[in-house]
């Protein structure tokens, strides 16, 4: 066979083994038991809310009102940590909480992060002190951005009640409205999914560990035992460091897709998203240039090679190599079809993933770019130029 086929041959068998070996990633059916089912209890377990903010105040009035309205059958409260926002992010919700009313409101401020701090992980330590003095059972931690259906808060708690679990957390529904969003954000979730899939996530004693930093609802004893935030102060892909954290602290977790909890942020130009991607993806290859080489080429192999393949194959008679890369090609397209189908988007930007993973590619790239002309992992005025890789643990086989 040519070189070209021989290639189509290892993308072929790469996407067999996805299919079949990698926990089926591709579907779309790990979520919490479905709206209506009843919680067989009696007393329900206190709760502390804490939202890290930095100038959130375009998102609030969509998110914080559907927190402050959580119909809850137990105590809970809601701090909104303000980390040195300059657009009036804590007046702001100040006056939501007075205009709205609901759950209690407490809007504190911890100053600049010192040292070896982000500024999310700083904010979250200052709301989870606040939080400790209730002594509550549960932590959720939200992003500001995130908005939850009214019964939200009590499907998480019944689901971690009954399953016994210390993490539950839920994949936020992102928004897609633009031609970008629609091209890109699926994709963003499905790659997610297929480096940590969820079913493997849920099971006890697996060694992969992954959750979603917009909805994470956390055991107060588990977040003792794991030291969070202080373990975790440094990450900048801080969601998946507290799991791994928490599991390795003997913690059983979970995550799935939500149904009802999701973002209000828009990114309608690829610029956005390009941001949303670029800022932490060196940092998920632990800042080593053999691993960005090595994702590189397994891109390239996985999501290029089969359209290449099949056109060349075309193009010069090469049947192998057309027929190995149209078949790669074809199991790509209807592996991606469940999450179009999730995020309720037409099925016709399937068949376009091996684009939307060149983008990912570039940006991957440009992240590591980013990385060693000193600008590290930037966001909303901050930049993470280059941290201690030793500090943050190395992530675990899967």
């Amino acid at each position: 066979m040519s070189a070209v086929a021989w290639t189509a041959a290892g993308s072929l068998a790469a996407w067999l083994w996805l299919l079949l070996g990698q926990g089926f990633f591709w579907r779309t059916d790990v979520r919490l038991p479905p709206r209506g089912t009843p919680a067989p209890r009696t007393r329900w377990p206190e709760v502390c809310v804490v939202v890290p903010a930095r100038d959130e105040a375009a998102m609030l009035p969509e998110s914080l009102p559907s927190l402050l309205a959580q119909d809850y059958p137990g105590r809970a409260e809601v701090f909104l940590v303000d980390d040195g926002s300059t657009d009036g992010t804590g007046e702001l919700a100040r006056a939501l909480a007075e205009r709205h009313g609901g759950l209690p409101l407490t809007v504190a401020s911890p100053g600049e992060p010192p040292p070896g701090w982000t500024g999310k992980l700083w904010a979250v330590r200052h709301g989870i002190g606040l939080a400790r003095a209730r002594e509550p059972a549960y932590l959720l931690l939200t992003d500001a951005d995130i908005a939850h259906a009214p019964e939200s808060l009590r499907e998480l708690v019944a689901a971690a009640e009954t399953g016994g679990f210390d993490l539950v957390s839920q994949m936020a529904r992102l928004r897609v409205r633009s031609v970008w969003e629609r091209l890109v954000v699926p994709a963003f979730v499905y790659f997610f999914a297929q480096l940590y899939p969820f079913r493997r996530i849920g099971r006890k004693g697996a060694r992969t560990a992954a959750a979603a930093g917009g909805c994470v609802l956390l055991r107060a004893d588990a977040a003792e035992r794991a030291r969070i935030p202080e373990a975790i102060r440094h990450a900048v892909i801080d969601d998946v460091a507290l799991a791994r954290a928490v599991r390795r602290s003997g913690g059983h977790i979970w995550l799935g897709l939500a149904e009802r909890v999701e973002s209000v942020r828009p990114y309608p130009r690829l610029a956005d998203l390009w941001r949303m991607v670029s800022r932490s993806a060196y940092a998920q290859l632990r800042h080593h240039p053999l691993l960005l080489l090595g994702t590189v080429a397994g891109l390239a192999l996985v999501y290029l090679a089969p359209p290449v393949a099949l056109v060349a194959g075309l193009t010069t008679g090469d049947t192998p190599a057309a027929a190995m890369g149209g078949l790669a090609w074809l199991l790509m397209t209807a592996t991606y079809l469940p999450m179009l189908r999730y995020y309720r988007q037409p099925l016709w930007p399937a068949p376009l993933l091996p684009g939307t993973a060149f983008l990912y590619l570039l940006m991957t790239v440009d992240s590591a770019v980013q990385h060693y002309r000193g600008r590290g992992a930037a966001w909303k005025g901050r930049t993470y130029a280059r941290p201690d890789s030793a500090a943050e643990p190395a992530p675990e086989q899967r």
